[in-house]
């Protein structure tokens, strides 16, 4: 009875050691970048979403359209989105950006990538998780709000 209470009170403990090595390997990490001109293709983990691959139904996500006309404002506008939701701009150029999100507690560390493709007037996302294998959909939601928001800047 006694090595089942041990084993019940250290299971908690070593989970939440587990989590903060995680979060700590996750810092050590950067984003996957740019690979044959696209964002890298999300690996078999349910963690990550990108719109630069349709066919992969389990991370497929919709791409955003620029409107007509732009005239590059696009890119400046979805770096405004991700600092106003937190996120810390860590690489740019005139067609990519790539941010870092980092959550509270075990401060995980996700990176969100944007790619402006002129030609299709599109900017394909792409969210992931550094480390562990489930989000529970915080990426999936994050590029839902990224897309929200760049919808009202775009109307205003």
């Amino acid at each position: 009875m006694k090595k089942i209470l041990l084993v019940l009170a250290l299971f908690p403990l070593a989970v939440l050691i587990l989590f903060f090595l995680l979060s700590f390997l996750s810092r050590s990490e950067s984003a996957a970048g740019i690979v044959k001109g696209q964002l890298t293709q999300c690996p078999d983990k349910p963690n990550c979403v990108c719109s630069e691959f349709p066919d992969d139904s389990a991370h497929a996500i919709a791409p955003i359209q620029i409107p007509a006309g732009d005239d590059g404002g696009a890119l400046l506008l979805i770096k405004d989105v991700l600092v106003e939701m937190g996120g810390e701009i860590q690489d740019e150029t005139d067609s990519y950006l790539a941010a870092t999100f980092t959550s509270g507690f075990f401060r995980f560390v996700d990176d969100v990538e944007i790619r402006i493709d002129t030609e299709a007037s599109l900017i394909h996302l792409r969210s992931a998780s550094r480390a562990g294998y489930s989000d529970m959909g915080v990426n999936q939601l994050r590029v839902e709000e990224i897309q929200s928001l760049f919808e009202e800047k775009i109307q205003k």
